[in-house]
């Protein structure tokens, strides 16, 4: 599988970036380790990492180039950006939810969305579920959006039935 998009998301962790990659890559089909890059002595002054020590691990993620950095514990994640999975199936959410869960924040997941053991924000949505919201003022949408704000795992049957009436 080729990479196609010349935008990619890079993800800043404090020293977790291999471990980060390979646990994504182990949950997501298709995915790869791509590189690992090292620090090297040069810059050690500005970056104070380890000669040797992981500086990058870029992956893919089912098709997408995702890059890992190890930049310190300067910055942190939180839940202005996440990403994203559409889920064609109870199922695939189920998968994803349970492998993306395991170590992570309980308390920050509401709606679909949850937080990993590594900080990083996930959305594990059905596709339709934008359809279904589209339009407030449908007594469906309105009857999917209180059923979908009473989950934290979404549950496609239970808002597929709210949205039927």
């Amino acid at each position: 599988m080729s990479v196609s998009s010349r935008i990619a998301p890079c993800l800043w962790f404090s020293d977790q970036a291999e471990e980060a990659a390979n646990y994504y890559v182990d949950i997501f089909p298709n995915s790869r380790i791509r590189e690992i890059v090292r620090y090297g002595k040069a810059g050690q002054e500005i970056h104070g990492r380890e000669p040797g020590s992981v500086m990058t691990a870029d992956f893919e993620l089912d098709g997408l180039q995702v890059t890992a950095l190890n930049g310190g514990p300067i910055f942190t994640f939180n839940e202005a950006i996440s990403l994203q999975i559409l889920c064609e199936t109870q199922e695939e959410i189920d998968y994803y939810w349970d492998r993306l869960t395991a170590g992570g924040d309980p308390a920050a997941q509401q709606c679909g969305w949850l937080k990993d053991r590594f900080g990083v924000s996930w959305q594990v949505v059905p596709t339709g579920m934008g359809e279904m919201l589209k339009d407030p003022m449908s007594p469906g949408a309105e009857r999917a959006m209180e059923a979908m704000l009473k989950m934290k795992k979404i549950d496609i049957g239970e808002l597929r039935r709210a949205y039927a009436g």
